[in-house]
C-alpha cells in the first residue's frame, strides 16, 4: 500500500564509519563554511550588543558600514580566536554519536536518541566554546578606535597590536576585571540558547525531511530533501531561540551577570522586537553552514564509510 512504499532516510551510524577521514574532511569543510559566514556572525553579534539601532539599521548596512570604515579585516576580527571552536564542533559530533550509540541500548526511538544526543553534544561543546566566544566576542566588538563592549583593546604607542596580540590584550583585561569566572560569563545564557538550539534542530530536520519526502516525487533525490530541511530546521530553532541568543550576547559582552535582568532591560528598552535582533543575520549566517553541513555530513558519512561496507549497503 501508499505507507509500506514511504522512503526511509537511512541514517549511518557510529560505528560505519572511517574515523580518520571523517575528521580531516570534516575540518576542512567546516573552515570553508566559516570564512564565508563569518562577518554574518560578527554582524549579528554587533546589532544584538548595539542600542537600539543607533550604529547599524540592520545587517546589510551593517555590512556596508563595517567594509567602509574597518575593511574586510573588520568583517573578521576575532575570527582567528573563533576558530578554535573547531575542536569543540569535533567535540560535538563525537559526543552526540557516541550518545546515540549509548542511548540506543536503552530506547531505540529516534526522537529520543536525537534528543538526548543533541542536548548532551551541546552541553560538551559549550564547555570547551564559551570561554572562546566571550574572547571572540570582545574582539568583534572593537571598532576604529573604540569598544561597543567593556574592554578596549589598549595599543601601545598608537601601533596596532597583531593578532594575537590583541587576543592576549582582551584576556587580561578580562582576567583582571572578573577572575577566571569571567571566561565563563553567559555560560547558563549559551547552554540556554544552544542546547534547545541543538536538541530542537534535529527532530525538525527529521520531521521537514519526511514531510517533504512525502510530498515530493519518488526519485527525488535524498540529499536535496536533506539539503532543503536542514536550513529549513535551522531558521525554526534560531528564531525560536534568538531572544536567549541576544541575551546571551549582552550577557558576554557588556559583562551583565544576571540573564533575568539582561532580559527585563531589553524589553524595556526595545520592546519585544529588541529580541528579534540579529535574527536575519543568524539566519544567514546559519543557512549555508546547515546546507553544508548536512550534505556534507551525510556525503562525509558516506566518504567516510569503512571500505568493507561501501558495497554490501546500497545508499
Amino acid at each position: 500500500g501508499a505507507m509500506e512504499d514511504k522512503r526511509n532516510i537511512p541514517i549511518i551510524e557510529w560505528e560505519h564509519l572511517d574515523k580518520r577521514k571523517f575528521y580531516v574532511f570534516g575540518i576542512c569543510m567546516t573552515m570553508m563554511i566559516r570564512v564565508s559566514v563569518y562577518p554574518f556572525t560578527l554582524i549579528r553579534t554587533r546589532l544584538q550588543v548595539q542600542k537600539g539601532k543607533s550604529l547599524y539599521n540592520g545587517t546589510f548596512d551593517a555590512f556596508v558600514k563595517i567594509l567602509r570604515t574597518e575593511g574586510t579585516a573588520g568583517l573578521y576580527r576575532g575570527f582567528l580566536v573563533n576558530t578554535f571552536t573547531l575542536i569543540s564542533g569535533q567535540c560535538y559530533v563525537t559526543t552526540y554519536e557516541l550518545t546515540r550509540k549509548y542511548v540506543s541500548r536503552y530506547n531505540n526511538n529516534n526522537a529520543v536518541k536525537s534528543l538526548v544526543a543533541g542536548g548532551s553534544a551541546s552541553l560538551v561543546a559549550q564547555s570547551i566554546t564559551v570561554p572562546i566566544d566571550v574572547v571572540s566576542q570582545h574582539l568583534m566588538m572593537q571598532r576604529k578606535g573604540e569598544s561597543m563592549g567593556r574592554f578596549k583593546v589598549q595599543s601601545h604607542d598608537g601601533k596596532r597590536l597583531l593578532v594575537f596580540g590583541q587576543t592576549k590584550n582582551i584576556i587580561v583585561q578580562i582576567f583582571k576585571a572578573d577572575g577566571f569566572r569571567g571566561f565563563y560569563r553567559g555560560y547558563v545564557a549559551s547552554l540556554l540558547t544552544y542546547i534547545p538550539n541543538s536538541a530542537v534542530w534535529w527532530p525538525f530536520y527529521h520531521f521537514y525531511a519526511e514531510q517533504l519526502s512525502s510530498l515530493t516525487p519518488k526519485d527525488c533525490p535524498h540529499l536535496l530533501l536533506q539539503a532543503i530541511s536542514g536550513p529549513l530546521a535551522a531558521a525554526t530553532a534560531s528564531t525560536l531561540t534568538n531572544p536567549m541568543d541576544v541575551v546571551r550576547a549582552r550577557v558576554q559582552v557588556e559583562g551583565k551577570s544576571s540573564i533575568i535582568l539582561t532580559f527585563k532591560q531589553l524589553i524595556a528598552e526595545e520592546g519585544p522586537w529588541g529580541l528579534t535582533k540579529g535574527l536575519s543575520a543568524r539566519i544567514i549566517s546559519a543557512t549555508p553552514s546547515t546546507i553544508v553541513i548536512v550534505v556534507g555530513y551525510e556525503t562525509l558519512k558516506k566518504l567516510s564509510l569503512r571500505p568493507e561496507l561501501v558495497d554490501s549497503r546500497h545508499w
